[in-house]
């Protein structure tokens, strides 16, 4: 039985890849650092930390990634207004929070980043806690994230659905036993194994799809004579 839904943010609660791009080409371009021969999508779904390893030879030696990350973060988080939400991303968490649904959110982004999507699409509140790019030893996709969400949580990993929409997140919430969700992209590959959606709504349909499930399979074991008997 699930009794808590821990979501991805980037990508599956909120459209973030274009204000991360925005944040990279401000603050390399404050820089003097030009990356106009990468792809607008080069680093989707890429750590940080290997971000700035590739492009780090571009840039002066003076410049650290501390120094670095915390300018991608504040670029970031100076621009939350320009972000928007995953097409039913709020609606659903405030309808499982109304059903009673614990939810979390775990991401591999820093706490900065992370504050900033939940905040710009009104649901901050709504999450039992967050776990960040900052909390852990080690980000998806170890399970780390995903077993200190169910530490944190008090409950079985088989009691968490995770909702992602990266193979680096599915693998990181299947390796900690964690029953997934993908938020798949038109025409895009479903990693094993996980089960596609097409949007966050249909989360609620599945979660009540399951409740319907037990609930007529409690009917039948009360109606059938031998099971009472067992």
């Amino acid at each position: 039985m699930i009794k808590a839904v821990a979501w991805d943010i980037d990508g599956t609660l909120v459209d973030s890849e274009p204000l991360h791009l925005f944040a990279l080409q401000d603050v390399c371009g404050a820089h003097g650092v030009d990356i106009s021969d990468l792809s607008d999508a080069h680093f989707i779904g890429v750590h940080i930390g290997d971000v700035w390893r590739e492009l780090a030879p571009r840039f002066p030696s003076r410049v650290t990634f501390a120094e670095w990350s915390h300018q991608i973060e504040t670029a970031y988080s100076n621009n939350r207004d320009r972000l928007v939400e995953i097409p039913g991303a709020a609606e659903t968490v405030a309808r499982l929070a109304a059903l009673g649904v614990r939810q979390v959110a775990v991401s591999n982004s820093n706490r900065r980043v992370v504050d900033a999507n939940l905040e710009a699409i009104g649901i901050a509140d709504l999450m039992e806690f967050t776990i960040s790019l900052d909390d852990v030893c080690e980000g998806k996709p170890d399970p780390f994230p995903y077993r200190l969400a169910c530490y944190r949580l008090g409950l079985s990993p088989d009691a968490v659905l995770a909702v992602e929409d990266s193979a680096t997140g599915v693998a990181s919430a299947e390796r900690a036993g964690i029953p997934v969700l993908f938020l798949r992209a038109p025409g895009g590959r479903v990693p094993e194994p996980a089960r596609a959606i097409d949007g966050p709504p249909d989360v609620l349909k599945l979660l009540a799809e399951a409740t319907d499930t037990r609930a007529s399979a409690t009917r039948r074991h009360r109606d059938d004579p031998v099971a009472r008997i067992d």
